[in-house]
């Protein structure tokens, strides 16, 4: 993990918002079917106060979406349950892994192969930073 980047929403962040499905074959005529706006603070943000961005680093993630450089939406507010995917603090360095809990037991599990999963044992020191909301990369 790299840095994390406290968020301030000053001001809304506004943009055409088309209601229809895009076409991943033959396209359409998109400006028939603009509605409205959409304020990414909005639709990304739900809890200002406890929302955080951090960006990731390596590949742990790439199977459920996160790739190395990308820009992770974190919010505080909401429960790391089992399923989740998290941004935690064990014995000091951060991770962002999916949160499982079997048999009473939590570990934590990468969306890759190559990565064995963290079993959390007593003694670890273990803080969960926060839910994974959404993952924000480049295509290009």
């Amino acid at each position: 993990m790299t840095a994390v980047i406290p968020t301030e929403i000053a001001k809304q962040c506004s943009f055409p918002l088309a209601l229809c499905h895009v076409a991943a074959g033959f396209p359409s005529q998109a400006d028939d079917y603009m509605e409205g706006s959409l304020d990414l603070n909005e639709h990304v943000i739900t809890h200002p106060a406890a929302t955080y961005f951090v960006k990731a680093s390596g590949d742990s993630m790439n199977g459920v979406g996160i790739f190395n450089g990308d820009l992770l939406v974190v919010d505080r507010s909401l429960e790391p349950v089992h399923g989740k995917v998290v941004i935690a603090e064990i014995d000091g360095q951060l991770t962002v892994k999916r949160l499982l809990k079997s048999k009473g037991h939590f570990s934590l599990q990468s969306e890759n192969a190559n990565y064995p999963p963290i079993e959390l044992q007593e003694g670890n020191e273990v803080v969960v930073w926060g839910v994974v909301t959404h993952v924000l990369h480049d295509l290009l």
